[in-house]
């Protein structure tokens, strides 16, 4: 039986693409363990699916001013330690990251141990975490065509992010039925991100009724951002967050209108969903979003809107023309190669553990 180790952590970002992978490695008869943060987001996710988990000392690398800059380098040292110790302990056969900085000491840790390392990086260009552990790596897997160049010749690798099985089994019947929408109209799936976005929210209800002539509206518009005043609206339904049901509603979407986090629009593609992407401003993000939106637009899978464009007038003739060619947006997604991102990343294990 071959070992592997997943890492990642920090943000659900970090773990999700981990989690997708695992149905496959138990099929291929992989023992699985993970090594993450002492409390993170990690933890508790993967503690629930049965892996086996491990806590590490870990801090994070600033480029500001900041009085833990101080300290977090010995608990860098730290987590080099323990992880060092745990590698040996684990004899893992490869090991998987997927980034966050308590990944960091457990790739270096593996590159002493002469241990294979792949490495995914989720957005175009990489984050430091990322930067610092690619030179010990033997691939690096990417979502973006642009991402190649920016990487070390020979270990780059375009695979997508993997997505939980889950989402690819939706019921669109089950869909209708949780929203109390009928079957003769289009359905627009409107997501926020995780936190919502007020910007994204604030545009589509203002243009509510001029959407529900043409569609039937789910809004995924984050905690504490229901307007109750909209509450009973024939055709419109609002939720802060969505877990069991959201597979039933992405078969439900005709149309989705989102963030350009790189695990949702990964999603997106993996699923053939004809999508609008609103991206998080540069003065909000490090602009990550905005480079994602911008190469998704390029390959021709999404429209994109910079937040500082956002218009009422603007957003309605934009979810027309994509609804108008939605065809379009299917075929070239149906052609990408950064698809199927499971079985290309888990090949790569079996390449190198041969």
């Amino acid at each position: 039986m071959k070992r592997i180790i997943l890492t990642g952590g920090g943000t659900a970002g970090h773990v999700t693409p981990n989690i997708a992978l695992i149905p496959r490695l138990r099929e291929l008869g992989y023992e699985i363990q993970y090594i993450g943060s002492y409390d993170g987001i990690e933890k508790k996710l993967i503690e629930e699916l049965g892996i086996p988990y491990y806590g590490i000392s870990s801090g994070k690398l600033r480029r500001y001013f900041d009085l833990k800059n101080f300290t977090d380098p010995f608990r860098v040292a730290k987590g080099f330690l323990q992880a060092k110790k745990l590698l040996k302990q684990l004899r893992p056969d490869i090991i998987f990251s997927k980034g966050g900085f308590v990944t960091v000491p457990v790739v270096q840790a593996a590159k002493g141990q002469k241990i294979p390392v792949v490495i995914h990086e989720s957005d175009m260009t990489p984050g430091l975490a990322n930067r610092l552990a690619i030179p010990a790596a033997s691939k690096v897997c990417c979502n973006f065509p642009e991402t190649v160049s920016l990487l070390p010749e020979g270990k780059a690798v375009l695979t997508g992010c993997p997505i939980r099985q889950e989402l690819r089994s939706g019921n669109k019947l089950a869909g209708l039925k949780f929203c109390g929408f009928t079957a003769d109209k289009p359905v627009l799936l409107v997501i926020g991100g995780s936190l919502g976005s007020v910007a994204v929210n604030k545009a589509i209800r203002g243009i509510l009724p001029t959407l529900l002539k043409t569609f039937q509206v789910v809004h995924l518009c984050g905690k504490g951002n229901l307007d109750e005043t909209l509450t009973g609206t024939s055709g419109y339904v609002q939720y802060e967050y969505i877990q069991q049901e959201l597979a039933d509603l992405f078969a439900l979407a005709d149309l989705v209108v989102s963030r350009a986090g790189a695990n949702a629009i990964c999603e997106l593609l993996e699923l053939r969903k004809p999508n609008i992407l609103i991206p998080l401003s540069a003065a909000a993000s490090r602009g990550d979003q905005i480079l994602n939106a911008k190469s998704f637009q390029k390959q021709g899978f999404s429209i994109m809107l910079e937040e500082e464009q956002l218009t009422p007038e603007l957003l309605i003739d934009k979810i027309m023309e994509l609804y108008e060619n939605r065809q379009t947006y299917i075929t070239a997604m149906e052609k990408s190669s950064a698809s199927d991102a499971v079985d290309t990343i888990t090949a790569l294990f079996e390449e190198l553990t041969r």
